[in-house]
């Protein structure tokens, strides 16, 4: 539901916040007041069309926000949405779902399963014709729902079998040249013998190539510090140790030392030797090793980010290949399995037709006792239901749309191209009051939906939408006495000046003030005989 409302600078609206209830909230007051504009505010909020020139004198923005209580809704924080719209007049438009910047399409789309503003024709899901048939389903109970729960099990899989058919490629030439393909990947890669690390390992080698010269300096230059320079000094070091070693243990000790030292070193110059003799700039080598490694750099290229990914793709590439080998057989199986399901497909798109049809008719004789109700005795509401055998769809093989004929002698037309506001608005309470107990839009909006009527007719106007309030949350702007009555929240909009401007106030009513409003309504004066009727018309 809608828990409040907040509307700045929008025409004569400074800027009010309204808090509303569950169950039927009634807007009255004053012509020119600002009734209107409040619904309009809504219509924004629900992504509708705003001018520029909605945009209150003297400032340059217009601001709406609306906070919803909706605990069922996966957007929800703590049960409650937020949802905001900020326009300029140079043009920039800025929405926001709790916090998080939306386009208009996408606040429109969200929006449209929340509120429904009859007379804002643009914001009625029931018009759209591509939701008949849900809203005909929801109707039609447990039975339908079932069914059609087992259909869109059997329609995903018939839908899998339908895109892997599709991927069959193409006629035999496209598929040979697509064979040729896989075949020459595979041939690459298997020719190419990888090994797992080795482009590692050739890394270092060619490293080593390339700065060889470097390297064999350096060795060369440890060669001769260590084998001419150092194993001489300590050879003389050690040769004069020897002279006194007797006289103390720790001349001794200190000679063992260095003799241990000067092996190490010994041994220590033969590896530096042999490394030495190991370095050579071999440019064949180093060709090789290159060749090698531009090889897997483009094998990577084209198949792998590293030796591993290029294998694994080897291994998909083998099997595509063996499918495409064997996809005779394999698209036989397919299409066996597609008949299957298409069977049963049909067999379950049948019984929900019977169901469709069967409960049509009721639909459309309650609409209809509805409609004579509201004084709208000529009109006619049909539902028609086309079956294809051919074409599933997720919901059958049914496409459902709601029809109606305003007077006799007329053809019955889709409910969108219905032209008079006022039927419309009548039309859509009808089809609303029967389907109050499926119909999943929690906030129902009439504007002036009392438009051309009175007498039983606004009495019968004012019992469905009180009953359609004990489902829905129901805000109703109206002139009439009877509807107002019904209110379980009543608001009085009216407009003040202040400072040379006018603004547009709202205030929720007491019992006594709500009393005195219908009162006003009904006779256009604050009686005492008025106000008499007004509290026969609320006892009601």
């Amino acid at each position: 539901m809608i828990s409040n409302l907040h509307i700045k600078n929008i025409g004569i609206i400074d800027d009010i916040n309204v808090n509303f209830n569950t169950g039927f909230n009634v807007l009255t007051g004053e012509t020119g007041a600002g009734k209107t504009l409040i619904i309009d505010s809504l219509s924004i909020i629900a992504g509708g069309r705003f001018s520029k020139e909605m945009i209150r004198k003297g400032e340059n923005h217009s601001f709406v926000e609306l906070c919803l209580y909706l605990p069922e809704n996966e957007n929800a924080i703590d049960g409650n949405i937020i949802v905001s719209r900020e326009i300029y007049t140079n043009g920039r438009n800025l929405c926001k779902i709790n916090g998080r910047l939306v386009t208009v399409n996408e606040l429109r789309n969200f929006m449209k399963n929340i509120i429904d503003i009859h007379g804002q024709l643009d914001n009625q899901t029931i018009l759209e014709s591509s939701s008949h048939i849900e809203y005909l389903d929801n109707f039609s109970g447990e039975e339908l729902i079932k069914l059609k729960e087992q259909y869109l099990e059997q329609y995903t899989k018939y839908n899998d079998i339908k895109n892997e058919l599709k991927n069959n490629y193409g006629d035999d030439k496209e598929k040979q040249r697509k064979l040729d393909l896989l075949k020459y990947q595979v041939n690459e890669i298997e020719t190419a013998n990888l090994k797992i690390g080795e482009d590692n390992e050739l890394e270092v080698i060619r490293s080593k190539i390339l700065n060889s010269e470097k390297i064999s300096e350096n060795l060369n230059q440890a060669d001769i510090q260590i084998g001419e320079n150092a194993i001489d000094d300590i050879s003389n070091a050690i040769r004069a140790l020897e002279k006194i070693e007797n006289l103390d243990e720790k001349y001794q000790e200190k000679l063992n030392n260095l003799k241990s030292i000067y092996y190490d070193l010994q041994e220590l110059s033969r590896d530096i030797t042999s490394l030495k003799n190991e370095v050579e700039f071999n440019e064949e080598e180093r060709q090789e090793v290159e060749g090698r490694l531009d090889l897997i750099f483009s094998l990577k290229r084209k198949y792998g980010n590293n030796i591993e990914e290029i294998l694994s793709y080897n291994e998909d590439v083998k099997e595509e290949i063996e499918k495409i080998e064997n996809l005779e057989n394999y698209i036989i199986t397919l299409k066996n399995e597609q008949k299957v399901i298409e069977e049963k497909m049909q067999e379950i798109c049948s019984k929900m037709n019977e169901i469709r049809c069967k409960k049509a008719r009721i639909l459309e004789n309650q609409i209809n006792i509805e409609l004579k109700d509201l004084e709208m005795k000529n009109a006619r509401f049909e539902i028609k239901i086309e079956h294809n055998k051919t074409e599933f769809n997720e919901n059958g093989l049914d496409k459902v749309e709601f029809f109606i004929r305003t007077n006799i002698g007329e053809d019955a037309k889709p409910l969108i191209k219905i032209a008079s506001g006022g039927e419309m608005s009548r039309i859509m309470l009808a089809i609303k009051n029967v389907l109050a107990d499926v119909d999943k839009v929690p906030i129902l909006v009439f504007d002036e939906i009392d438009t051309g009527i009175s007498g039983i007719a606004a009495n019968s106007v004012a019992e469905k939408m009180k009953r359609i309030a004990g489902k829905h949350q129901v805000l109703s702007v109206t002139h009439l006495a009877p509807i107002a009555a019904k209110g379980d929240y009543n608001y009085y909009i009216y407009k003040e000046v202040d400072q040379n401007q006018t603004k547009t106030k709202v205030k929720l009513l007491t019992e006594e003030e709500t009393i005195k409003e219908i009162a006003r309504i009904a006779s256009g004066n604050v009686t005492e005989i008025a106000i008499q009727h007004a509290k026969e018309l609320r006892s009601k």
